[in-house]
């Protein structure tokens, strides 16, 4: 809600738009997965705010942040990142002296040293709360003489009983996301521990391996630790079989209370969003709705197989006419004028009430070996966003199980168009 989606470059002036409007995320910083995910998660929160969230593509974007957390972040940081090695002992000073004015990245990267295993540490780099909406984080390679890898974490706040703390209490959908292995843990006093072991690339051309562990508590801090079995998420050759830390060592780190003190000292701002009065938090209601309108949507020769919804603004649906399984999702996104201009332009089709709509055929973004993906993208003049896209194959992750997808570009734009989506959200 993770694993880029989008690290080839694909063809195409409405290709280029969308690409460039899932990776605006800051001016001042180089963008890979901690930043994303730290900046997702903020940005995430204020367009709930706002009863929207941006999210292009499907809502793989959303369930593979929930998978992804937060990750690694090469420059740019609040602490310059330092070449030199240092060595880490067990034994260190594990004490984060935290101010109630908020944490500093020297802090976040003390404490991320402070309860590594013995080994080398280099190329530190970090955030603190000096930047408002942008949760701390930090990042580091770490060695214990098995290989170099790369660790980071980042804290947050999620709201108690929320549809963020409900989703982190799951392992991620399977037809979004692939990973090897992922366990949920409720533990004494209300929190929650999870730990998701799958891969940097869903379709595995690489054989990096990237492991997240994440702990929500029933206050909601919200602490992510990430790993991979490589000196870099992406870009550097796998140095060891495995992440460094095991399942229970994520556990361990990822529960000790020097992140949770310091999640304590994060300033409130805004980054606890109160759902609106008399509304579901988790909006399972909705997504119910969701996917049950879209399903009488659908051509009556496609048989459904399966069908799902994260909340009222996405959901899925895997058909079959009978040549093999096809995923379909929908985002319906209120209020998003102001990606208008980033999403649509002159090219662009222009219906008589002033609907746009612009239309994709290309590569799946998920990795699954011979995906097409088909999508049909629109957005009323009062700023609501519609996108439909299908694919060839029963999952964004899996392997094409038939050639094209189960319903065609005018199938997709009818129920894109259909008035009946201006009832959610």
């Amino acid at each position: 809600m993770p694993m880029d989606q989008h690290d080839d470059q694909r063809n195409g002036p409405f290709e280029d738009r969308l690409s460039t409007a899932l990776h605006t995320t800051g001016n001042d910083f180089d963008t890979d997965r901690t930043a994303l995910a730290a900046r997702g998660t903020a940005r995430g929160r204020r367009l709930r705010a706002r009863r929207h969230a941006a999210v292009v593509g499907g809502a793989a974007a959303v369930a593979v942040a929930c998978v992804s957390g937060a990750l690694l972040v090469t420059n740019g940081g609040a602490a310059d990142a330092k070449p030199t090695t240092s060595s880490v002992a067990a034994s260190g000073n594990r004490t984060a002296s935290a101010t109630p004015s908020g944490v500093t990245a020297e802090q976040m990267i003390s404490t991320l040293k402070s309860l590594l295993p013995e080994g080398e540490v280099s190329k530190e780099d970090g955030r603190g709360t000096e930047q408002p909406m942008i949760p701390p984080y930090a990042s580091l390679v770490f060695d214990d003489g098995e290989g170099a890898a790369a660790i980071s974490i980042a804290l947050d706040r999620l709201e108690p009983g929320g549809e963020d703390a409900r989703l982190n209490g799951e392992c991620p959908d399977k037809r979004l996301a692939n990973y090897d292995d992922c366990s949920v843990q409720r533990l004494p006093g209300g929190s929650v521990f999870r730990v998701v072991q799958g891969y940097e690339y869903p379709d595995r051309r690489e054989e990096t391996k990237s492991w997240h562990a994440e702990l929500v508590t029933a206050k909601g801090q919200h602490v992510t630790v990430s790993e991979w079995n490589a000196p870099a998420e992406k870009g550097e050759p796998v140095s060891r079989p495995e992440p460094p830390l095991s399942p229970a060592q994520l556990k361990t780190f990822v529960t000790a209370e020097e992140w949770l003190a310091l999640v304590d000292a994060m300033p409130e701002d805004d980054k606890k969003t109160q759902p609106t009065p008399g509304e579901d938090a988790s909006d399972v209601g909705g997504g119910r709705r969701t996917v049950g309108m879209l399903v009488k949507m659908l051509p009556k020769n496609l048989e459904v197989v399966d069908k799902r919804a994260q909340d009222s603004q996405y959901a899925y649906v895997v058909v079959d006419d009978g040549k093999g399984e096809s995923f379909l999702q929908i985002n319906v996104q209120p209020d998003m004028s102001d990606v208008r201009n980033d999403l649509f332009d002159s090219d662009d089709e222009t219906l008589s009430d002033g609907t746009r709509v612009a239309t994709r055929q290309g590569p799946g973004e998920k990795g699954g070996e011979g995906v097409v993906m088909w999508t049909v993208d629109t957005m009323r003049p009062d700023g609501r966003r519609v996108v439909v896209s299908a694919f060839n194959s029963g999952s964004q992750v899996t392997p094409a199980t038939r050639e094209t997808p189960a319903l065609t570009m005018d199938q997709l734009r009818e129920i894109a168009l259909n008035p009946a989506w201006e009832a959610i959200g």
